[in-house]
């Protein structure tokens, strides 16, 4: 191998019973002697997009002046916040931007007044003012997310995929005379064109690894409780037998993971199904756990497995719908999401509410640790991918877009260094770090939505 420069394709897969498992990488994937960057497997930036609605406590005035979520300091030597602090292990990766205002989820006409929950998603990653209708005649912009699978996402198994942890699946008006589809997704193909999320994790698991039989085949596979990868273990073995001991380890992991994420998966089914309509979400799919902090941890493993071995490089992920009143017992918080929101600006509610938007941050570094954690050509995924976190609202007391809380994580393959706290001047667009984003992503891009440029970073 070293002599002929045999390799492994980047693109090698696995073919099961319903199954096509495509590979992470691996040293023998790289032809001998020859630079990783000039090769087929270099890695590229994955782009994820994470949505958590109802603004922060350090949109307020008390949350400013007391730093909740903003460090008072500015550029690379500043403390991490009551809020962000969870993020300090991966300190080196966090890109705080304070100041930034999704102008475009603000109401224009008379009409719009009061629907800010409902135009609010719309905007988050098109920073574009969606259009009032009820009907199925729907506009709003195309997300960033969609702009980076159109253009780079192509030669990947499934350009892009869109989860959520709840949604409303429901058709006409959700009030004000926005059609639901608003709240229901970030991710828009087209201005025309809002994409599906999905909730299940079944569903989610079956479209990344599942797609190589037809439904009946992996209905067939479930019913007589066979793995995905019992299909392919004559694949596994020749292909071990021919890797040196660091890649068969690697495979090894990988292999693992998906079978673990498979068995929770059927827990959380067989779980469901003897419980019947006793259970606490019971409108919900049998694959979807009662848990929160579960289903949202299932969504992140799975979106760092799809990253790892390339099945697509791009994901959007709704944490949350507005308007959402769940409980989050585990953030110390009794009080119900939407109406922790509603804070009525006084320092003890909004202090409460802090320790809901902390919990969420925490909930994500569960994902930084992931992709940390998972080698990438000369670094780890994390290295190689950009993660933007935040919510298209500001003071959800008032509704307001000002300010918005927002976070770039990942090095983006080199192009963001991390470490550092850049405040806005007023009024600056969030969409200029919509096109800051698409830009360190590679893409040639000069504006998006209200952008007037990109940041400094």
């Amino acid at each position: 191998m070293f002599i002929t420069k045999k390799h492994l394709s980047r693109r090698t897969v696995l073919h099961g019973m319903g199954a096509t498992i495509a590979l992470p990488f691996m040293e023998s994937m790289v032809p001998a002697l020859t630079p990783l960057r000039k090769t087929a497997a270099a890695p590229r930036s994955r782009f994820a997009a994470i949505e958590i609605v109802h603004g922060s406590a350090g949109s307020t005035v008390y949350g400013k002046k007391k730093n909740l979520w903003s460090p008072p300091e500015e550029g690379s030597d500043f403390e991490l916040t009551k809020i962000l602090k969870p993020l300090e292990p991966f300190r080196e990766y966090t890109t705080i931007i304070s100041d930034t205002d999704c102008a475009q989820a603000d109401a224009v006409t008379a009409e719009e007044v009061g629907a800010d929950h409902f135009r609010s998603s719309a905007v988050f990653l098109t920073g574009t003012h969606a259009k009032q209708t009820e009907g199925s005649d729907v506009e709003n912009g195309t997300s960033i997310d969609q702009l980076y699978a159109q253009e780079l996402g192509q030669d990947t198994p499934l350009p892009s995929i869109q989860l959520s942890i709840e949604n409303l699946d429901s058709s006409g008006t959700c009030g004000y005379h926005y059609s639901c589809v608003y709240m229901d997704t970030i991710s828009w193909s087209s201005p025309t064109t809002p994409l599906p999320m999905t909730r299940d994790p079944r569903l989610a698991f079956e479209e990344l690894f599942g797609s190589g039989g037809s439904p009946e085949d992996r209905a067939a596979r479930r019913r007589i409780n066979r793995s995905i990868l019992d299909g392919i273990t004559q694949d596994v073995a020749r292909l071990r037998a021919d890797l040196d001991p660091v890649d068969r380890r690697r495979l090894n992991d990988y292999l693992d993971n998906i079978r673990e994420i498979e068995r929770r998966i059927q827990n959380i089914e067989e779980y469901n199904t003897s419980r019947g309509l006793e259970r606490e979400l019971p409108t919900a799919p049998v694959g979807v756990p009662d848990s929160w902090e579960e289903h949202v941890k299932l969504m992140y493993d799975l979106q760092a497995l799809a990253f790892a071995a390339e099945v697509t490089r791009v994901s959007a992920f709704k944490l949350s719908r507005d308007t959402s009143n769940r409980v989050f017992s585990v953030s110390g918080s009794e009080t119900p999401f939407h109406t922790a929101s509603h804070h009525q600006q006084k320092p003890s509610l909004i202090e409460d509410n802090a320790l809901i938007n902390r919990y969420h941050v925490e909930m994500m570094t569960y994902f930084l640790d992931k992709l940390k954690s998972t080698p990438d050509g000369d670094g780890n995924l994390l290295d190689h991918t950009l993660v933007l976190y935040g919510s298209p609202m500001g003071n959800g007391n008032i509704h307001g877009h000002k300010q918005v809380p927002m976070l770039l994580l990942g090095h983006a393959a080199g192009t963001l260094e991390g470490n550092l706290h850049l405040r806005c001047p007023d009024e600056t667009p969030q969409a200029n770090i919509l096109l800051t984003s698409l830009q360190k992503l590679g893409m040639n891009v000069e504006s998006i939505g209200d952008s007037t440029e990109p940041l400094s970073i």
